[in-house]
């Protein structure tokens, strides 16, 4: 691994372990001053809705300005977000308004952030070891996700508003370090404007790689998510306690990160098509698993292979829009996938939770698990290009 490169993920990690931690901390601390959970509904409404105001827009910013210095803005916009909730949450300063408008800016700097290191990582590698370098990335994002409530919550029982002072200091490391990363060349955009903002959504609608592998994660994603009943399968359902349903939410991020280290190590592998597409099969067949499950042995298994062919399928649809994508257009092209997979994460959790209200956590779960099969199964014919591809690096030819 090159300087550059591990930098790179150093500083991601960095970043990732703060805003989950950020996500727990901000929950805790809100609920406790105002004692109304619509606030926590909020929270995360406040920091979609700039992802899905400036998806078009923030494309055009990472693909005109030099992205590197993209990444340190968003990281110490997020570092001065980080401090001003230490003051906003504060007992005797408490300001709700003031709370929502920082979570507000955090929106703003994450739909910029994200896009902007998406796109800057290939840059810092060889087409042949884009796919290593996505896994893991995909695997640091894991880990730090899952590693970080359990930090938050050592910390609020430490330091309770101090964390925040905390979480600012590692978005600021996180930013000297993209600070002392290389600047790569930045190919200034021509043409009216509109058209380039545009010139993204043109390019996903009409690349027989890309369309297929966004389309893929938006409805596998809002079909397939079960996180948001764990609680529900573990008190009703498997009548297990707090420390099994804390192995339940570990199990899909232990088996996305095993899964990402060996994709990291054999990244050269073949028929990677119909290795997506089975990815996605067996994904669909752990959620049916899980959903009739009344063992929590066998929940746990379900659970890892969740994860693990998540991640599979994640790997091989992130490189292959990577690889298929021009430089040039990367970032308007990762900016529509980030909106996809941000909206789609939080759809999901919403449609299975609606679902359970009506039919129960099982019906919920098993009309996500049929849903993903079919999904899985009808993709595998209605992308044949996506289907037939052999390795990722194939994925150059629809550049053009």
């Amino acid at each position: 691994m090159t300087y550059p490169l591990a930098l790179f993920f150093a500083a991601q990690a960095c970043l990732t372990l703060a805003l989950s931690m950020l996500s727990v901390a901000v929950g805790w601390h809100l609920y406790e001053r105002t004692g109304d959970p619509f606030d926590l509904a909020l929270v995360g409404l406040m920091q979609i809705l700039p992802i899905a105001s400036l998806f078009i827009v923030s494309g055009w910013v990472v693909d005109n300005v030099q992205r590197k210095h993209v990444l340190i803005v968003c990281a110490v916009l997020q570092a001065g977000v980080f401090l001003g909730l230490l003051t906003a949450i504060e007992t005797d300063t408490f300001s709700r308004l003031g709370v929502f408008g920082l979570l507000l800016v955090m929106g703003i700097a994450r739909a910029f952030y994200s896009p902007a290191g998406q796109a800057y990582l290939p840059g810092l590698v060889t087409d042949e070891k884009l796919s290593s370098a996505v896994a893991l990335s995909h695997t640091i994002r894991t880990a730090g996700e899952a590693f970080g409530p359990f930090v938050a919550g050592l910390l609020i029982a430490w330091l309770d508003v101090g964390i925040y002072r905390v979480l600012g200091i590692m978005a600021l490391v996180s930013a000297t370090m993209y600070a002392l990363l290389p600047s790569l060349p930045v190919h200034r955009l021509t043409g009216r404007a509109l058209s380039q903002l545009l010139d993204g959504v043109r390019f996903i609608i009409k690349n027989p790689l890309v369309l297929p592998a966004i389309s893929l994660d938006l409805f596998i994603v809002l079909f397939g998510s079960v996180m948001v009943l764990l609680p529900v399968y573990a008190v009703d359902i498997l009548n297990v306690g707090p420390e099994a349903l804390g192995l339940m939410r570990a199990m899909p991020a232990v088996g996305a990160v095993g899964a990402g280290v060996l994709l990291a190590r054999y990244s050269n592998l073949r028929n990677v098509g119909r290795l997506l597409f089975v990815a996605l099969a067996l994904f669909a067949i752990s959620i049916l698993v899980f959903a009739i499950s009344s063992n929590i042995v066998l929940s746990l298994v379900a659970l890892f292979a969740y994860g693990a062919t998540d991640m599979v399928s994640v790997n091989v649809r992130m490189t292959t829009v990577q690889l298929s994508t021009p430089d040039s257009l990367r970032g308007r092209v990762n900016s529509v996938n980030y909106f996809f997979i941000a909206t789609s994460n939080d759809l999901g959790d919403f449609r299975a939770g609606s679902i359970a209200a009506l039919f129960g956590p099982v019906g919920a779960a098993v009309a996500g698990g049929v849903m993903s099969l079919l999904i899985a199964v009808g993709g595998y014919f209605a992308f044949p290009t996506l289907r037939r591809l052999d390795r990722l690096t194939d994925a150059k030819q629809g550049r053009n």
